[in-house]
Formats: structure tokens, C-alpha cells, sequence
């Protein structure tokens, strides 16, 4: 017998609507139009947009899209770095029913040209700095269908500019509706996003967030950072990164400031916090890194209470002093890009702040608890799929379910399944868990290192490594530095008289590569291999802080 109260008590239009960031914007540029949004540049060259303009803009995006033909599950893809285009691009391009692939601009024209054919992108909206690596993918594409190509003119940049299309991106804007009566999605399991991540072999897999994911995760960024209203936001994290961890979306809850940054260099970052009092951001321990080492003169006059926040590898202690000096409150995240960036939080207690630094460094360096509105997070036995012990030593791997976790790998229907077998996302990381139910990672068990914030496939280095005529065995592991939390290093055995130098393996690869993923260090010698002739890299993640790994 049906109960009582799934009777006659229908889901309908007054009741029920799909969860979406669009509404965001649209009920900030309703009650808050002209608070300032978006603000870009320096000086003579500063570019301001209220709310109800930045609104009407990315209602236009909408529209010009349409009119373009392009609509529901088309994809659009952008080469953008942090400017206002960018954020416009967030949802004008989701408005128009559409689906936003922001491409990592650090990329090589390879990669690129593979995303865009296998995305199946309609458009692509290029910022000038990125025209001339576009126009060298556009070339190698497969796939010969005709694709709208859209020009950025952004002043700040200052340069002259190559242009790849007909219409500049405000030309083909002003051909848009900035009354366009866009339409939410009609489920909110619909595709709002397309982002690619490397995978442990072959090419990047395709990682497809819905409105409801990216939603929540904005919702769950404002929670946990408790974000106040009209919060000033410094773009220093990539927004091509899991959608700048879905912080466009939050932002326009929060009708706040979107400061823009094209590069992260610590005088303007400090400058743009003084000049506009900015009061958060993100980024991987680099950017941090980078502030806390500037010289003390640039720090001066700094806003009071920055809260940041950091991802990758874990804060240390050094770090977090530094932070706590300059007066910034770090809170430390993890996530992957399968779940829309961050997913669990190292939430601190009160009773932290009396330890010592280095006990305080030690507890915040887990990747800690669940985000806000994840369902749950936990470390189990991959074999068995049950919790491992709470006891700090158990290893198992992390795994997410709710909804922060994508919708899946596009046509990869095998790779996706295996991601959320026994109905867990399986992220891939071995971690141990506390008794108080914190997480914190102890190693990884695919071969990905995490330079900067941006995963590095230790094998599609290799496979370039073995391209080179006089390298007989090769394998890349992390090696820790500094600056970039990881750095690639490789480790190369050479055929029988060949005299290549560390310098002739870099330079191979710098021709295959994206700068990032090119090896920092080359170590020569005979590889460790077990019995059946497999490379140990175990016994080379040893060796590679060692003193044999020759830095070029």
C-alpha cells in the first residue's frame, strides 16, 4: 500500500526545481546590481563591472551562443586565464544550455588539440596571450569540423595580439540579448562542465560535472569557510582548475568581488590585496610559498585576516608560521578533479591554537573530514570495500560518494565504472584515518606527481623518454622540492656506449611536453627491476632527494 505521504502529493513547478550556480548570479544581480563584481587591471587600464552589468553580459554569451546555433550539450571551449572573460564564461556558456570546457593554458598544442576533438567542441574563445598555441592545435586537430573561433582584446595584457577567428569577443557579444530569457537546466544531472585530468596512461580523461555537483560545492565553500557577504575574492588559483574549485559560482552567491589576476607574481598579488582589501583565496602550496618568502617590504599595509586556502601537498610548519605572520588564516583542503576540486577539509579547533607550531603543523597536514554537503568520505579496503581501522596506521584508500563526485568519464564508459566500484568513487590515494575520523594521505597508488597544484602522468613522461634514441629504460617518479611541492625526476638507463648528458634528455623532452611536466632532474644508471624485469620505482622514490639527481 502506498504510504500517505507519497500520495497525492506530487512534485511540480511550485515545489521543485534543479539545483544549479545559474541562480546565483541571477538572484545577485537582482537585489545587488550595482555592487561592484568583477574588477581587472591597474591604473589607467582597470576594468570594472557591477553585478547587473556582469549579468547582462554573460546574458549575451547566452544569446550569441544561441543564435549561433549552439545549445544544450554542445561544448565550448575556452583558453582564458583569470579575467573577466573568464568568469562570464562560468555562465553565459551554461545559460545557453552549453557545456564549458576550460583548457588548462599551460598545455602543449598536442594535448589541446586532443581535448578539443574529443570534447567535440562547437566554439573555442581564446585569450591573446594563448592565440599562437591554439593556433598550432587548431592544426593537428583530427577532427576537420568547422569551429566558431572567438578573439579576446584584453588592454591589460599589452601585446599585439594574433587573431584566429572573425569577431572579437565583445563584437560577437554585442550581437547577443542582454534580456535573453535563458532557461535552467531541466535536470540537474545535466552536464554544466567538461574538465580534463591526466590519467595513469594514455590520453586525459574527460571529467563531467552537473549542476547539482557544482552547486553544492560552491554552497560547501561558502559553509566552510564560513564567507561572508560581499566577500573580495583574489583569483590566484587557474579557473580552467576544476572551474576554480567551482569559487566563480561562489562568489556570485556571495555577490562578491572577483579580483582578476592573468599572472601570479607576489607584488601585484599584494598590491590587488591592498589596493581592493581582499579577503580570500586559493591556491596550491606555491602561491603561498611565494607570498610567505617575498621580502618583507613588499608585505607591508596588507589587509587584516586574509583566510587562505591551500591544496596539494600538505602545509608545513614553516608555512603555516609564515601565514600566521603575515596575519592570513590557512585552511587546508584535498580533492581531485573528479570532485569538483575540494572535497574534504582540514577543519581546525579551537584548541589547536594553543600547541606548539610544530603539533599544529602536524594536525593541519591531514586532508582532514567531508566538505559540507558530501555525503561521505572515507578510507577502506579497496579488496573488501569495509572502513579500515580509525588507528593512524591502517592504510586503505580514499574514497568519496555524494554529491560532490562527477558524473563521470566521457566515452569512457570502462574507466568510469572502475571509478565507482561498489559505489564508492575510488580516488586512487592510499591514506590512513585518525580517531577523531581525520584523513591524511600516506601515498599514491597511481604514479601521479602534483607540481604546482597541476598533476603530472609520470608514464606519459616516460613514453616521451623512451623516444629518445639513446634511452633504453626510464621511469619518472616525484622527487620533493620546495617550491612546487613535487617536480618530476627521471631516472634513465642508457644504451651501451651512448653519451647523452642530463641537458640532451631535457631537451627532448621540452620538445614533447608542456613545461611543467618536463623533468627537473635526470639521474643515470642501471634502474632497480625485480625478476621479471619490472622497474621498482619504490626502491627510485628513495633515491630521488638523494644527491645523484643532477638538477638542470
Amino acid at each position: 500500500m502506498t504510504a500517505i505521504y507519497d500520495r497525492e502529493l506530487p512534485r511540480n513547478e511550485a515545489n521543485f526545481a534543479a539545483l544549479s550556480p545559474l541562480g546565483f548570479i541571477e538572484r545577485t544581480a537582482a537585489i545587488y546590481p550595482d555592487r561592484l563584481a568583477v574588477v581587472h587591471g591597474r591604473g589607467e587600464q582597470v576594468l570594472r563591472q557591477t553585478w547587473g552589468q556582469t549579468y547582462a553580459r554573460c546574458r549575451q554569451l547566452a544569446s550569441a551562443l544561441s543564435r549561433a546555433g549552439i545549445g544544450k550539450n554542445d561544448t565550448v571551449a575556452v583558453m582564458l586565464p583569470n579575467t573577466p572573460p573568464m568568469v562570464e564564461a562560468h555562465f553565459g556558456i551554461p545559460m545557453a544550455g552549453a557545456v564549458l570546457n576550460a583548457l588548462n593554458t599551460r598545455l602543449d598544442p598536442e594535448t589541446i588539440a586532443f581535448m578539443l576533438d574529443h570534447g567535440e567542441a562547437k566554439a573555442v574563445i581564446v585569450d591573446p596571450e594563448f592565440a599562437p598555441v591554439m593556433q598550432k592545435a587548431l592544426a593537428l586537430r583530427e577532427c576537420k569540423a568547422p569551429l566558431l573561433l572567438i578573439d579576446v582584446e584584453d588592454p591589460v595584457y599589452g601585446e599585439a595580439a594574433l587573431r584566429l577567428g572573425q569577431l572579437s569577443y565583445d563584437e560577437f557579444l554585442a550581437g547577443g540579448d542582454p534580456d535573453f530569457a535563458w532557461q535552467g537546466p531541466a535536470d540537474e544531472w545535466d552536464a554544466i562542465a567538461l574538465n580534463y585530468t591526466s590519467g595513469t596512461t594514455g590520453n586525459p580523461k574527460g571529467v563531467v560535472y552537473h549542476h547539482r555537483g557544482a552547486a553544492v560545492n560552491a554552497i560547501s565553500n561558502v559553509l566552510e569557510w564560513d564567507m561572508p557577504k560581499f566577500a573580495v575574492y583574489l583569483w590566484t588559483l587557474p579557473m580552467f582548475h576544476c572551474n576554480g574549485w567551482c569559487f566563480p559560482w561562489t562568489v556570485a552567491a556571495r555577490a562578491g568581488v572577483n579580483v582578476c589576476l592573468r599572472r601570479v607574481e607576489p607584488e601585484a598579488i599584494f598590491a590587488l590585496m591592498r589596493e581592493h582589501g581582499v579577503s580570500h583565496y586559493c591556491g596550491a602550496p606555491i602561491v603561498h610559498g611565494m607570498l610567505v618568502n617575498a621580502p618583507e617590504a613588499m608585505k607591508a599595509g596588507l589587509p587584516a585576516g586574509v583566510k587562505a586556502m591551500v591544496a596539494g601537498a600538505a602545509p608545513p610548519a614553516s608555512m603555516i608560521e609564515g601565514m600566521e605572520k603575515m596575519g592570513f588564516d590557512l585552511t587546508h583542503v584535498y580533492g581531485l578533479t573528479e570532485v569538483y576540486g575540494p572535497a574534504t577539509v582540514c577543519a581546525k579547533h579551537e584548541a589547536w591554537d594553543a600547541l606548539d607550531i610544530g603539533e599544529r603543523a602536524r594536525l593541519n597536514a591531514r586532508q582532514g573530514v567531508r566538505y559540507h554537503l558530501q555525503r561521505d568520505v572515507r578510507v577502506l579496503d579497496p579488496e573488501t570495500m569495509q572502513p579500515v581501522p580509525h588507528d593512524g596506521e591502517t592504510m586503505g584508500e580514499i574514497m568519496f560518494r555524494g554529491n560532490i563526485a562527477m558524473k563521470g568519464y566521457l566515452k569512457n564508459p570502462k574507466a568510469t565504472e572502475e571509478a565507482f566500484a561498489g559505489g564508492w568513487f575510488h580516488s586512487g590515494d592510499l591514506a590512513v584515518q585518525y580517531p577523531d575520523g581525520y584523513i591524511k594521505i600516506k601515498d599514491r597508488s597511481k604514479d601521479i606527481i602534483i607540481s604546482g597544484g597541476e598533476n603530472i602522468s609520470s608514464i606519459e613522461v616516460e613514453d616521451v623518454l623512451y623516444r629518445h634514441p639513446d634511452v633504453l629504460a626510464a621511469a619518472v617518479v616525484a622527487r620533493p622540492d620546495a617550491r612546487w611541492g613535487e617536480t618530476p625526476c627521471a631516472f634513465v638507463e642508457l644504451k651501451a656506449g651512448a653519451e647523452t648528458t642530463p641537458e640532451d634528455i631535457v631537451a627532448h623532452c621540452k620538445k614533447h611536453l608542456a613545461g611543467f611536466k618536463v623533468p627537473r632532474a635526470v639521474v643515470f644508471g642501471e634502474l632497480p627491476k625485480t625478476s621479471t624485469g619490472k622497474i621498482q620505482k619504490f626502491e627510485l622514490r628513495k633515491q630521488a632527494g638523494s644527491a645523484g639527481a643532477i638538477d638542470v
